[in-house]
C-alpha cells in the first residue's frame, strides 16, 4: 500500500511539472500533438501506478522522453511556419462571404448540425449575418459578422471613450491577506484595517474578497455575502 502511495505521488508530480513547461492551455485549445501526447502519457503512467512489477524509472523515463519530444516539436514549430502547418494542420474556412463552403466541412467531417451549435454557442442565431467562420487548428470556430450586423463600437460612432478599464489587483483571498497585492499598490496594513473597518470588518478574516483597481475602486464581499 504504502508502495503505490509513493508511487502515485512520483508520478502525480511528474505529469505536473511535465504539463506545466507544455505552457497555459485549456483542453479544447489543445493541437493535435499536445492532444497525442497527453492521451499517451496518461496510459504510460497508469501502468507503473497500478503493477508494481515494472520499475518506477521505466514508467518515468517514456513520460519524460515524450514531453522532451513535445517541447522539441513546439520549439521547431515556432522557428518554422511550414513546420508548424505539417504537424498541427491549417485553419479552414467554412463560411466565406456568407456562403457556407460545403467542401471544406465535408474535408474536416464537420457537419451542418455541428456549425450551427457552434454559432448558437457565440450568440449568432442568425447564419446570414455570418461573413466568416473559420475552424482553427484547435477545433475552435473563429467566426466574424458582418459590419452591419456586429455590434457598433464608440470609435465607429464617433464618441470619445475614457479608458477606464483597470485590471483588479486581489488583496485578500478568503480571508488571507496578499502582502505582494499590497506591496504592487504601494498599500501597508494601516491602510487594509481602515478599508475593512469602512466596509464593516473587524478582520481579513471574515472577508472572502478584496480587490482595488487602478482607478482605486474597492470591492469587498464577505464571507457571508457582499456589503
Amino acid at each position: 500500500m504504502a508502495t503505490a502511495f509513493v508511487r502515485t505521488i512520483l508520478l502525480y508530480f511528474v505529469l505536473i511539472v511535465g504539463i506545466r513547461a507544455m505552457g497555459k492551455r485549456q483542453i479544447g485549445e489543445l493541437e493535435p500533438i499536445e492532444l497525442v501526447l497527453m492521451l499517451l502519457i496518461s496510459d504510460l503512467a497508469a501502468v507503473p501506478m497500478q503493477d508494481f512489477g515494472i520499475p518506477l524509472l521505466n514508467g518515468v523515463v517514456p513520460i519524460v522522453t515524450l514531453l522532451a519530444l513535445s517541447m522539441l516539436l513546439s520549439f521547431f514549430s515556432m522557428r518554422s511556419v511550414r513546420f508548424h502547418r505539417l504537424v498541427c494542420g491549417n485553419p479552414t474556412t467554412l463560411i466565406k462571404d456568407g456562403a457556407i463552403q460545403q467542401d471544406a466541412m465535408r474535408r474536416n467531417r464537420f457537419t451542418l448540425d455541428e456549425l450551427l451549435e457552434e454559432l448558437r454557442a457565440q450568440s449568432v442565431t442568425d447564419l446570414t449575418t455570418v461573413k466568416y467562420a473559420v475552424l482553427e487548428t484547435n477545433g475552435q470556430l473563429s467566426v466574424m459578422l458582418y459590419a452591419d450586423a456586429a455590434p457598433a463600437t464608440p470609435r465607429q460612432l464617433g464618441k470619445p471613450v475614457k479608458d477606464d478599464v483597470f485590471i483588479p489587483v486581489v488583496l485578500v483571498n478568503d480571508g488571507r491577506v496578499l502582502k505582494n497585492g499590497l506591496k504592487d499598490k504601494g498599500l501597508d496594513e494601516a491602510w487594509l484595517d481602515k478599508t475593512l473597518r469602512a466596509h464593516g470588518f473587524r478582520s481579513a478574516h471574515e472577508v472572502l474578497l478584496l480587490t482595488i483597481d487602478g482607478a482605486g475602486k474597492v470591492l469587498c464581499v464577505g464571507k457571508d455575502g457582499g456589503r
